[in-house]
């Protein structure tokens, strides 16, 4: 006689069990899959915030050491800001490419910075940054220096060209510490002697070309990743006695 409990053994599961046993491996396939989306979007917005915060300090670097190498040169402004673009001539260990000396010649770049809008970037406009190739010829820096002048109020394709998007910004400012105290950079307030400076027959630095003992950037960071809100960086000329209070 047939054992009732072996038969009752060996009928295999119901479709009510199946189907509980498949809802519950969809439900946990489900629950799986939410917290791998979930780690797998975490990781990127980590991402995205890393790499936006390393391109502005990349930016706040490139700054710092565009003002550090400001050369002072007889009759050649190292600044210039005319309230839209700042110009810099700065020291450059390159050579220019058309020398041919083999004797090593100190050579200079010009530097611009700007703001300059973009209805399609985030904060609508951009922090730019322009340079020039090593000049050692003073035709060559003048025309570098028109040509970043030219950039900053109305780019055109071949000066685009020499220009890096820095970081997305709603706008910035400037501010100068001359006489002992943070003003304006186009203030006459503060205006120093200088027979030396280019295009001044008068012997006298106009405001935006008087080279500052400190400098204040003030960046509008729109939202995004990298946070928002104002950042202030300041600058002290490395050949202060005194730092700027």
């Amino acid at each position: 006689m047939t054992n009732p409990r072996t038969k009752r053994s060996d009928r295999g599961f119901t479709l009510i069990e199946v189907l509980v046993a498949i809802s519950v491996m969809a439900l946990m396939s489900l629950m799986v899959w939410r917290g791998l989306d979930g780690m797998l979007r975490t990781q990127s917005s980590l991402q995205t915030r890393a790499d936006e915060v390393r391109t502005l300090q990349a930016g706040l670097a490139q700054w710092q050491t565009d003002l550090d190498q400001l050369a002072e040169l007889p009759g050649t402004p190292s600044w210039d800001w005319d309230g839209r673009v700042l110009r810099l001539t700065r020291r450059s260990a390159e050579q220019p490419s058309n020398n041919n000396t083999p004797a090593p010649m100190a050579s200079v770049r010009v530097v611009a910075w700007t703001w300059r809008t973009d209805p399609g970037r985030p904060g609508g406009g951009d922090w730019l940054r322009w340079q020039s190739g090593p000049l050692s010829q003073r035709q060559d820096w003048q025309t570098a220096w028109n040509t970043a002048q030219q950039w900053g109020q109305t780019p055109s394709e071949s000066t685009r060209a020499a220009q890096v998007q820095i970081h997305p910004l709603s706008g910035w400012q400037l501010f100068v510490h001359r006489g002992g105290s943070w003003t304006n950079p186009l203030s006459s307030d503060v205006v120093t002697p200088n027979p030396a400076q280019a295009g001044n027959p008068n012997g006298r630095n106009t405001p935006g070309q008087t080279t500052p003992d400190g400098v204040r950037l003030v960046l509008s960071l729109p939202p995004g990743a990298a946070g928002s809100g104002t950042l202030s960086m300041d600058w002290v000329r490395p050949t202060l006695s005194g730092a700027p209070s």
